[in-house]
């Protein structure tokens, strides 16, 4: 059962269901649906989503995501990043969130897609503020640069665990350090772009081991953090260890903070492209850019 802290507002606002016509209508994918997440209705009702390119089959297969798996993925839709571009305008977005499944069967990994969509927002919205959320490109800096050479504001790429845990929990494709290794690179490539990360929690870290983790993330300049409850999909998926409660969050949220972080995401329902920090995130990037 469910901690008391856990509960999701039924999705039945009107704008909900705009968006989830309009999205439909186009044939784009949202991480809100496809992940289940739990902040589909306060995102949506609010006029924001995270939009997944590069189909709906991610040729992953961590123990966590609810995402549908292949070895190989959907066919690629060249027309994908003017639709994106379209639908953003259209709700006028000042901040969008761009991830993707991973696409280890394509030649350059789909980073060259995910350019694309970032400089079609940009030509269409100039003022929007693109964040992308990436696949680890199995630790390719040519495909990561395909990425950084498209001047996107914000790169994520999610470490989801702890060091010790990684490989229980993530395809055997990815790696801690090799994430890590790819964020410390973006700054490398693009000292202006801003980096972020997300970690999971419940699934048997320790208390330790998730300031070890930010420590990590700071040692390469990560700017972000995002820190959220494992909820376990429906099927064969990794189980909940532990439901954190939100005072223990907010104690995270702290030391992030007293570790040089801009900004730290942290409680139940936080995931890494929710809302909650795209304000604050969206004032930083202003701010920089006026200089």
């Amino acid at each position: 059962m469910l901690p008391e802290w856990l509960s999701v507002k039924p999705a039945t606002t009107e704008r909900y269901a705009h968006v989830k016509d309009r999205v439909s209508e186009l044939s784009l994918h949202t991480v809100c649906v496809e992940a289940r997440c739990p902040n589909i209705t306060e995102c949506w009702s609010g006029g924001t989503a995270t939009f997944m390119v590069l189909g709906s089959k991610c040729t992953r297969g961590c123990r966590f995501c609810a995402v549908s798996k292949s070895a190989g993925g959907d066919a690629i839709d060249r027309e994908e990043p003017k639709k994106l571009a379209t639908v953003i305008k259209e709700w006028g977005l000042s901040y969008v969130v761009v991830t993707s499944v991973a696409r280890d069967d394509l030649e350059d990994q789909g980073s060259l897609h995910f350019a694309a969509c970032i400089k079609a927002i940009k030509e269409r919205c100039p003022n929007t503020i693109v964040e992308v959320l990436i696949p680890d490109f199995q630790g390719s800096e040519e495909f990561l640069k395909n990425v950084v050479d498209a001047k996107p504001d914000v790169i994520g790429n999610n470490i989801e665990t702890v060091e010790r845990l990684s490989k229980e929990v993530r395809d055997r494709r990815a790696d801690y350090w090799q994430s890590i290794k790819l964020l410390g690179r973006v700054k490398l490539l693009d000292r202006k772009i801003y980096t972020k990360s997300a970690i999971m929690l419940g699934i048997g870290e320790r208390a330790e081991e998730v300031v070890q983790s930010m420590l990590d993330l700071r040692a390469v300049g990560v700017d972000f953090v995002a820190i959220g409850q494992y909820l376990k999909p429906k099927g064969h998926h990794l189980e909940v260890k532990e439901f954190i409660r939100p005072e223990i969050f907010e104690e995270y949220r702290k030391k992030g903070m007293e570790l040089g972080f801009r900004y730290v995401a942290s409680g139940p329902f936080v995931r890494s492209s929710y809302r909650a920090g795209e304000h604050f995130i969206s004032n930083v990037v202003k701010a920089n850019s006026s200089h």
